[in-house]
């Protein structure tokens, strides 16, 4: 384990609240696809470091992380300030449950994630591991409003893109929904999820426990309730490093 200096490519600010950072990449630096690292800037001369899920593949040759602005927050106070040819501190030791390796093979893959919680899918869902693991993947993303869900157009095409729609074979499925806007979708992922929305919109088959897996990634408040719903009334089992389950969530978080 180590910490390792990253020079950062680009930087893109989609709200006052949201803003993405590509970097380049140390060859030490491995992961799984959905797992996270601990990034960061020097301040005061001493490293200071916070979880973020990695949202690039794991065979991409860069990093990409996206993150909130909070003006009072220790480390996201000071780095949505960062800017092409700063340096980024990431630490190379990778880890978290929201990986392929916890959950049993099946059908369909739900990605359900809420603001910058869908930064480990934006791994996942363009990584190799998912796609021969599943028949389908399916990526949820709430957001408040539209400008909340900067890469629509983006996830709308994957399965055309010319990088990645050899990878998905028309496979990935995008249901993006906001709460205080108009929009294609509206209401909650998790309301979605419950009424059968996700499925109908998406055509695809009632969620069965038997055949359908589904990592989560949100708020507390979201994953617990989530975590109720798929255990309590489901009758799912939480997977984790010693048993694989039928769903899996993130317990780690930024600032």
């Amino acid at each position: 384990m180590a910490i390792i200096k990253e020079k950062v490519l680009k930087v893109e600010h989609y709200t006052d609240r949201l803003f993405r950072i590509i970097t380049t990449r140390d060859p030490g630096i491995r992961f799984r696809d959905g797992e996270f690292l601990m990034i960061g800037i020097m301040v005061d001369g001493k490293p200071l470091l916070r979880a973020y899920s990695v949202a690039s593949p794991s065979h991409q040759d860069t990093l990409e992380f996206f993150s909130i602005k909070v003006q009072d927050g220790p480390l996201t106070s000071r780095l949505q300030h960062i800017k092409p040819g700063d340096e980024l501190l990431v630490n190379s030791k990778a880890v978290g449950t929201l990986v392929c390796d916890n959950l049993k093979p099946g059908r369909t893959l739900y990605l359900m994630g809420t603001g910058t919680g869908v930064a480990p899918f934006l791994s996942v869902a363009r990584g190799l591991e998912a796609y021969d693991m599943y028949e389908k993947i399916v990526l949820l993303w709430g957001a408040r409003t539209v400008a909340e869900l900067p890469f629509v157009e983006y996830w709308d095409q994957l399965n055309e893109d010319e990088t990645y729609g050899e990878l998905t074979q028309g496979k990935f499925l995008f249901y993006p929904t906001v709460t205080r806007e108009d929009f294609r979708n509206t209401g909650r992922i998790t309301d979605a999820m419950y009424e059968g929305k996700v499925q109908k919109v998406l055509g695809l088959e009632s969620f069965d426990k038997e055949h359908d897996r589904v990592m989560i990634c949100g708020s507390h408040e979201m994953n617990m309730e989530l975590r109720k719903y798929f255990i309590e009334d489901l009758g799912c089992t939480e997977g984790n490093a010693n048993t694989l389950g039928e769903f899996v969530l993130e317990k780690a978080f930024v600032d």
